[in-house]
């Protein structure tokens, strides 16, 4: 289940630039290292049209957390190493390595995303998308991350959202919005009630 939320196909046909592609790449690395923390409204759907909004926060290194709306009984926290999967409603939780999710890319700003990541064409000068991969671990998925040019952020880019696919070909689409850039967050943002031994929210 949990799956679906972070994998994602190509918002549009994958299709390398030419010699722009370098500079490009370089900025969504810049924009990228830049970061250091970010909150987002967001809106999640995924392959079979069911949307569901929440918040988004995220601060490196290694830490970010989906919110979802109230009457909907999940959370998806990242700390400490692992991405986090927690289902309140029947008090399930799962756990593995984010490197081996593609939101890892989000997270580790050491990681040069020009040795597993590219350009694909948006037929929109304002718009940089990267598709990125682990061609070693398919079963890691894909993500294709969405930037609006902006010179207010950082890198001068904003990241407007992403797709991702996994191993499946499950597919889901994530969109930002209200971004804020470099505001204070507690890391108490990222602590969850374990509802295996305890009640939920």
């Amino acid at each position: 289940m949990i799956r679906y939320a972070f994998a994602l196909a190509a918002v549009v046909a994958p299709a390398v630039l030419p010699a722009q592609a370098t500079g490009d790449l370089a900025a969504v690395q810049r924009h990228l290292q830049a970061v250091e923390t970010m909150t987002a409204d967001f809106s999640q759907a995924d392959r079979n049209g069911k949307v569901l909004t929440g918040t988004f926060t995220l601060k490196k290194p290694g830490k970010l957390r989906f919110q979802y709306e109230k009457g909907v009984p999940i959370l998806i926290v990242a700390e400490g190493g692992a991405l986090t999967f927690i289902d309140y409603s029947v008090r399930q939780v799962q756990r593995w390595p984010i490197r081996n999710s593609p939101l890892g890319v989000l997270l580790d700003p050491s990681r040069d995303i020009t040795r597993y990541a590219r350009l694909v064409q948006t037929g929109n000068d304002a718009v940089v998308s990267v598709e990125a991969n682990d061609p070693k671990h398919p079963e890691y998925g894909k993500i294709t991350l969405i930037f609006a040019r902006s010179a207010a952020a950082p890198g001068g880019l904003a990241l407007q959202g992403w797709v991702a696919l996994d191993s499946q070909n499950n597919r889901t689409t994530i969109r930002l919005t209200n971004q804020r850039f470099g505001v204070p967050v507690s890391d108490q943002t990222f602590k969850w009630n374990d509802p295996r031994r305890s009640s939920p929210r």
